[in-house]
């Protein structure tokens, strides 16, 4: 497969592919398979560094001067994200003109990668896949960011059936997504629909585990130790959290501890500064060892979701608490078909978002038991094993080649 050539568009650093994560893997497994990879994305305002086309192995990273995505307002993010399909476009012309690319992959969000995906199509006959990984404009409408049908819904819905018409294929992460998307799209052909789960390279299962980090926490080591892990904004559902909080101290030795960033990050420290529970902790981001780290001696891997959404989210956190065996305990609205894999695998207990009585008591059972929470975290480690290990969910994608 040494002659193709394949574009991979995306809003997150990778600047290190090396780093695990579902896009950094996906990446390094395509280009394992002797496919030439090419990279495009942003390098913020920020940094105060050009646009730039580096290599490692068989990779070419793309890096494109961008205005500033992460860390900043919601206008600028706003704004960035507009501008961006036409600087992406821009420096592909540029920095890629004698490429001839067989595939484009590319992710959403955001849904407004339309003119550099309708151009390389056009001028290569580029096949076109899109990771679907959420879909907006709907979420947005769901949780009261944008007015349903209104001027704006109307821009990013139009801009959203523009990339579904301009993808051969639409990789969703669960059937869930599968079945949202052509209910609501008539126009797809269900042909040119399939699931393509979010998945990682599984590391080594884990075998001694070390507690010390739990003293870098302030934590006991006697404690079974709940982490969330990700963002937090208005789509975890934060009123839900904060709930969580202030009756979290009802769970016989349990601890939370909560690591991310968000729009909502300030709200939650804020709450927690003035209620100032005995069990519960929150930290900003951590780097991406560190955080393995973390889920490696942690107990109960955590995932909330706004109870309101009509989408079927499927959180990406899913697969690193898999990866380390941990149980899941999950708090999202009805519509996710997250609960029916939890079932499925009989890896983790769920309850409906805003149920805080549930949540609650499913937590007290996790906590105290200890072999439950055993056979939970090896059953989720199974099911990740055959069902999310990018060496074997790749070869959804590569047949297309």
């Amino acid at each position: 497969m040494t002659f193709l050539n394949v574009l991979f568009i995306t809003l997150l650093n990778m600047e290190n592919v090396d780093e695990r994560g579902i896009y950094t893997d996906l990446v390094r497994e395509l280009a394992s398979r002797g496919i030439n990879m090419h990279v495009v994305f942003p390098r913020e305002r920020r940094t105060k560094l050009p646009t730039e086309l580096t290599s490692i192995r068989n990779i070419k990273l793309l890096k494109v001067r961008t205005g500033n995505i992460t860390k900043t307002s919601f206008i600028e993010k706003g704004l960035s994200t507009l501008t961006i399909d036409k600087q992406y476009l821009k420096a592909v012309k540029k920095y890629l003109k004698d490429v001839r690319f067989d595939l484009v992959i590319y992710s959403t969000p955001p849904i407004t990668f339309v003119k550099v995906v309708n151009y390389l199509k056009k001028k290569h006959e580029s096949k076109t896949y899109l990771l679907l990984k959420d879909i907006f404009p709907q979420n947005a409408v769901d949780i009261d960011l944008i007015k349903n049908r209104g001027f704006i819904w109307r821009y990013f819905r139009k801009k959203e059936k523009k990339l579904y018409q301009l993808s051969d294929k639409i990789g969703c992460m669960s059937k869930g997504n599968v079945n949202y998307i052509l209910q609501h799209n008539s126009f797809i052909d269900k042909r040119n629909v399939e699931v393509f789960p979010n998945s990682i390279e599984p590391v080594e299962i884990r075998v001694n585990v070390n507690k010390e980090i739990y003293k870098k926490y302030h934590i006991s080591e006697e404690s079974t130790l709940f982490v969330y892990g990700g963002n937090l904004g208005k789509p975890q559902g934060i009123n839900f959290i904060l709930k969580v909080i202030e009756n979290f101290h009802k769970v016989d030795s349990g601890h939370l501890l909560i690591v991310g960033s968000g729009t909502e990050y300030k709200k939650i420290e804020k709450h927690i500064h003035n209620a100032k529970p005995k069990n519960v902790s929150l930290h900003k981001n951590l780097p991406k060892k560190e955080y393995d780290k973390l889920l490696e001696n942690a107990d109960v891997g955590l995932i909330f979701l706004d109870k309101r959404f009509t989408i079927p989210n499927f959180p990406s956190r899913l697969t690193s608490y898999l990866e380390y065996s941990l149980p899941i305990l999950a708090a999202t609205d009805k519509n996710t078909d997250l609960k029916d894999i939890l079932s499925e695998a009989e890896s983790g207990l769920w309850s409906e978002s805003e149920d805080i009585e549930s949540f609650i008591d499913n937590a007290k059972l996790l906590s105290t038991n200890k072999e439950l929470r055993t056979q939970l975290g090896l059953n989720g480690r199974k099911y990740l094993e055959a069902h999310y290990n990018i060496k074997e969910t790749v070869n959804i994608i590569i047949k297309h080649l």
